[in-house]
């Protein structure tokens, strides 16, 4: 038996070894400085269907870099368990908070508002709320028609002063007015009775119902109550975080290649009021 090539060979494997060790423990940590830490999240094992009670069975748990977590999720699937899905969750996906409800026979909406945000009510009309078809759980924008120079055209703008934000209910319909079936009636006196909750699914509302953070609510409220206007609400994809800075659209954005001839005429209008 050769023991020098048999030392040699396994010098040369250990290296070899070592080598490959040192490249996997570069590129995780590239991975981790990129992509952040690994994560604990629930996510669905099966297709979840709305109104579908969630256990065991339908969630588990796995592992995310940090970048990919969503906002709202769970750690671990004891924290879901015997929760209600308030939207379809296709498998694979994660589940988070806006997404799932406490069933009960008075959940209420406080429970649905995250600590640290508010609930607040604005008008809409069938424009304002794309034709009454928002539904508790979207996300949406919200414009705000903004008039300071009373009544100026030249000078009125329309501004997109929030993004990204949870709808809690439109009307009185709230994701947690879940039907629920076998829910005992404690007024009845038949043990086998229960009481069926049924989901409100009445679009004939004049209002909405967001979550936003005590500032926002206070920016909100300001436009409501000195522009006099119901601002206008629009729908994004409920995966679509992102948030961009978009410029405040006048009159001129609209007139395109007329914009020189109609700030001619806008000013030449208000220097002849001027001299009146």
């Amino acid at each position: 038996m050769n023991t020098r090539a048999l030392t040699l060979a396994l010098i040369i494997s250990a290296i070899a070894m070592f080598m490959t060790m040192t490249y996997i423990d570069t590129k995780q940590a590239e991975l981790v400085e990129k992509y952040g830490e690994m994560v604990a999240v629930v996510i669905a094992a099966q297709d979840i269907n709305e109104l579908e009670l969630i256990d065991d069975r339908k969630v588990t748990a796995t592992t995310v870099p940090k970048k990919f977590v969503m906002p709202g999720h769970f750690k671990e699937v004891k924290e879901v368990e015997n929760t209600v899905a308030t939207v379809p969750i296709k498998k694979g996906e994660q589940i988070t908070q806006p997404r799932l409800t406490f069933p009960g026979q008075q959940t209420g909406l406080s429970r649905q508002v995250s600590v640290g945000k508010r609930a607040i009510s604005i008008p809409v009309n069938e424009s304002q709320s794309i034709s009454k078809l928002i539904k508790p759980g979207d996300r949406v924008d919200v414009l705000v028609p903004i008039d300071y120079g009373a009544g100026r055209k030249d000078i009125s703008l329309i501004k997109t002063v929030l993004q990204d934000v949870l709808v809690l209910s439109t009307g009185q319909s709230v994701t947690n007015s879940l039907p629920l079936v076998g829910v005992k009636s404690e007024e009845s006196r038949d043990a086998e009775a229960v009481r069926l909750l049924k989901l409100n699914t009445n679009i004939r509302y004049n209002s909405i119902t967001l979550e936003l953070d005590p500032y926002q609510v206070q920016k909100l409220t300001w436009a409501i109550n000195f522009f006099n206007r119901a601002p206008s609400i629009t729908l994004r994809n409920n995966n679509d975080k992102e948030q961009v800075r978009i410029a405040p659209t006048t009159i001129f954005d609209l007139m395109g290649e007329e914009a020189s001839e109609a700030k001619a005429y806008f000013k030449k209008r208000y220097d002849e009021k001027g001299t009146q």
